[in-house]
């Protein structure tokens, strides 16, 4: 079972106001994070990193990051 699916349930979406319960971006992104971290994946490390300091200010986050978090356990 993919192991981002059965966190999350859903690929992740900018944060939008979306429905209650929906993953953010910034939860996917806090996953991929400590994957790419055991990983020792820089790029992916870097992507999550902007991902989770955009959404904590409040804007939206590339929507290259957004891929590779949304791709990360494909």
């Amino acid at each position: 079972m993919d192991t981002f699916r059965a966190v999350l349930g859903k690929p992740p979406a900018a944060d939008t106001g979306g429905p209650a319960g929906r993953p953010s971006s910034m939860d996917a992104a806090w996953l991929a994070l400590e994957a790419a971290n055991d990983l020792g994946d820089a790029a992916a490390l870097a992507a999550c990193r902007r991902v989770i300091d955009t959404s904590l200010n409040g804007k939206s986050a590339a929507q290259s990051d957004l891929n590779l978090i949304r791709y990360y356990f494909s």
